[in-house]
């Protein structure tokens, strides 16, 4: 998987050679201080609610080439652009043979309003319990100030997640085979970047090109 690492933005990426399974007891209340799964592990085997409150099994769902996209929730503009970013190459990644599953700790009501305010049809999950986001390594705990400041600007998490937990994911992408085997990671601390539509692209026919090698 050479060509898809060189894809990758390498300084915005947080990477590591070896990486320990994460503890999910422990979750960093700084962002900067997430261990996120890498290339070459395994998808966890965690089942999450869809936007009509039924089970996904994230491994059971992995029948194929999938895409998982954790985001921070429908109240997040630079979720919204990037979701609707999304459903622009979703038809160019169904004809690769990817599935395409886009995560946050929205509640399935949340997530059925997401879809009714935009043009999506992939599938959204609620991890609302930020279990698959502990799994992966990428769940942190807002700050007690940065929590009152979301909710006082009409950003109530704990409404939309139904929980007291006061964690988020830092947005990242992977791209897993059929296997559930990580391809490709892309993970940024800054909510504000998101990966281009161009590198996923480019990253997804990578992936499929060597497969059929």
């Amino acid at each position: 998987m050479n060509t898809i690492k060189l894809l990758l933005p390498l300084l915005l990426i947080i990477t590591a050679c070896t990486a320990p399974a994460p503890d999910l007891g422990y979750v960093p209340g700084d962002v900067m201080d997430i261990e996120p799964l890498i290339i070459g592990e395994t998808i966890p085997d965690i089942t999450l609610q869809n936007h009509q409150s039924e089970s996904v099994n994230l491994l059971d769902d992995n029948a194929e080439n999938t895409l998982f996209v954790f985001y921070r929730g429908g109240w997040c503009p630079f979720c919204s652009a990037e979701l609707a970013e999304l459903a622009s190459i979703e038809n160019q990644l169904y004809n690769l043979g990817f599935n395409i599953v886009a995560i946050s700790p929205d509640s399935p009501e949340f997530l059925r309003q997401t879809m009714n305010d935009t043009d999506i049809n992939y599938t959204l999950l609620s991890d609302n319990m930020m279990e698959a986001s502990k799994a992966f390594g990428i769940a942190y705990r807002l700050d007690d100030d940065t929590y009152q400041r979301y909710k006082s600007n009409g950003m109530d998490l704990e409404e939309r997640s139904g929980q007291q937990h006061h964690l988020l994911p830092a947005p990242a992408v992977y791209l897993s085979n059929p296997e559930g085997i990580i391809e490709f990671e892309y993970v940024n601390p800054d909510y504000r970047q998101r990966i281009d539509k161009d590198v996923l692209m480019a990253a997804a026919r990578s992936l499929v090109e060597s497969q059929n090698e």
